[in-house]
């Protein structure tokens, strides 16, 4: 596919800004670039808009979302959104689809969420989930830390007659679970790469508490529980700056209506509700959700899957208060979180989702992934090594580098994610809602009196309501439909119409032996008035929709 930038490494903060306000100052007429937030290390949220601002304000179009990197080592996902921005952006009057895609929709992309927390990421050895702020923190315990200086915290093993692992006779390398029968032998913990700080109570060691603990994607107001029931939610909803920004500009952007928000990993699919059961939402906007996913499943080869259903574990104190949540059960906005890079399935030993696994199938499945990193990715995989620990004399450290393997892909494997998520983030945003008025006809009916009609559309396969929860909401608002140029003195100047609806709602199947389509949707509707106004005198339809955007036709009298 063909971009302006290479993707094949990780962009650090420097270049994902100078490569968005290359974009910014030579396509003025594509692309608007703003800070949604500055972060408290004085970096900027960006927040990117592209449309062909020639054929109409970014507002009176059809909106699309895309984001990444709500959490900080889920770099792929802000990758993704870059080449997704670099290849309309680059391709716009090239490519009959991106030109079409930018002329009539606006996409909106906020490619990194927390570039604080994504820099520490890929400028340390540390690990995090969002930002690099200490809450909650907890003293004591095996810190993480680099010992080695070799750039990767890994693991740490240690010779121990508690230990509950020991070392595989076939291969030294590869510790196992030691069994209920083994009373002989050499035995061992296993912890992250770190330094010991000193805690009260026994002699029994325990990993530290993570001091950056905040979790994004945990602190919006849908299900927002606090962190004795919820970890990393925050003090209260939208209480991380970067997390409100966002909602801010949802709220800001009216036009929205489809996000995709990336993450890592897993290779998934994953639509809302995730508080509920799909079957407690509207069936319709399950079906919806799913015939959109199916796109995805065709680029990208993730599986769909509904949050609630499958993918939490814990059905009543489940994960909540996440942003995908946010925009459906909020603003009735259908979304997807993509969970990017899968090396389960491509070790052979992938997850079964919301389903009973055997007892240590995880461990099967990270052994089958250590040896596709060693054949595919050895340049991140460190064997056993001893080292001299402060605290505890002899250790061993090694094990892969866990950044760039399992939570995000080898840098020679990282372009071909992100083209596959492009190419799937086109047709979704080409399933807005579009309005459309399809004709306009006059009939002179006496001097000076004439008979407008006009046939106002939904082309689009969303209907312009999106959902039958923006409906539930109330947060659906109608197509308002405005005549103008002359006095109507037969129906109403501005006419109101609930709701249009796209092609996603015409009954289709198959009957006796043959396809049908058993009724259209009612995705157009004909409207007339009747004008006084002097032959001559140029008439102006225009209709407006919050989602679907804006239709003007004119004609003379």
């Amino acid at each position: 596919m063909k971009t302006t930038f290479k993707y094949d490494h990780y962009y650090k903060y420097d270049e994902l800004k100078s490569n968005i306000e290359f974009f910014a100052e030579k396509y003025p007429d594509l692309v608007s670039c703003e800070v949604n937030c500055v972060t408290e290390e004085g970096r900027n949220q960006y927040a990117v808009t592209i449309t062909n601002k020639k054929t109409g304000d970014a507002l009176s179009k059809p909106g699309w979302y895309l984001d990444g990197n709500i959490h900080a080592g889920e770099v792929t996902s802000s990758m993704a959104a870059m080449h997704t921005m670099d290849y309309l952006i680059t391709n716009y009057g090239e490519d009959d689809t991106v030109t079409k895609l930018l002329d009539t929709t606006t996409v909106y992309i906020i490619p990194r969420v927390t570039p604080d927390g994504a820099e520490t990421y890929l400028s340390t050895p540390y690990m995090l989930r969002s930002a690099n702020r200490d809450y909650l923190p907890e003293e004591g315990g095996i810190k993480g830390e680099d010992l080695d200086d070799d750039g990767v915290m890994r693991m740490m093993r240690i010779k121990t007659p508690y230990g509950a692992w020991k070392k595989d006779a076939k291969d030294p390398s590869v510790m196992i679970k030691r069994d209920p029968s083994d009373t002989e032998g050499e035995f061992y913990d296993i912890y992250t790469e770190g330094v010991l700080e000193a805690f009260e109570g026994d002699e029994n060691l325990k990993t530290k508490k993570a001091s950056w603990g905040l979790d994004f994607n945990r602190n919006f107001p849908l299900g927002w529980w606090p962190d004795y029931r919820q970890p990393g939610a925050g003090k209260y909803p939208l209480s991380n700056p970067e997390c409100k920004a966002l909602a801010d500009f949802v709220l800001a952007h009216p036009n929205i209506g489809g996000a995709a928000i990336g993450h890592t990993s897993g290779g998934l699919l994953l639509y809302p509700p995730g508080t509920k059961a799909s079957k407690a939402a509207p069936s319709f906007d399950i079906k919806v959700m799913k015939e959109i996913a199916e796109m995805g499943k065709q680029e990208l080869g993730y599986k769909p899957m509904n949050i609630f259903d499958s993918f939490i574990h814990d059905q009543e104190s489940y994960d909540s208060g996440a942003f995908d949540d946010w925009c459906y059960q909020t603003q009735g906005i259908p979304c997807y979180t993509v969970e990017f890079w899968d090396v389960p399935t491509k070790a052979g030993k992938p997850h079964i989702w919301g389903g009973e696994e055997e007892p240590d199938a995880g461990l099967e499945r990270y052994y089958a992934c250590v040896k596709w990193v060693k054949e595919n990715a050895p340049q991140y995989y460190s064997d056993w090594k001893e080292y001299d620990h402060p605290a505890f004399g002899k250790v061993e450290i090694g094990g892969i580098n866990f950044k760039f393997t399992l939570q995000n892909p080898p840098e020679n494997f990282l372009c071909a994610e992100l083209e596959a998520d492009t190419k799937f983030n086109i047709r979704f945003a080409k399933a807005m809602p579009q309005l459309a008025i399809d004709c306009v006809n006059s009939e002179k009916i006496a001097d000076g009196v004439y008979k407008i009609t006009a046939l106002v559309g939904n082309h689009g396969y969303l209907p312009t309501n999106l959902t039958e929860e923006a409906k539930i909401l109330k947060v659906a608002k109608p197509v308002c439909v405005a005549v103008k140029g002359g006095e109507v003195i037969g129906g109403k100047a501005e006419e109101k119409i609930d709701a249009l609806a796209g092609y996603s709602q015409t009954a289709t199947g198959a009957f006796y032996g043959n396809i049908s389509t058993f009724a259209n949707a009612c995705a157009k509707k004909k409207l007339s008035w009747v004008i006084k106004a002097a032959e001559g005198t140029v008439i102006t339809i225009e209709a407006c929709s919050e989602k679907a955007g804006k239709a003007v036709k004119e004609i003379t009298l």
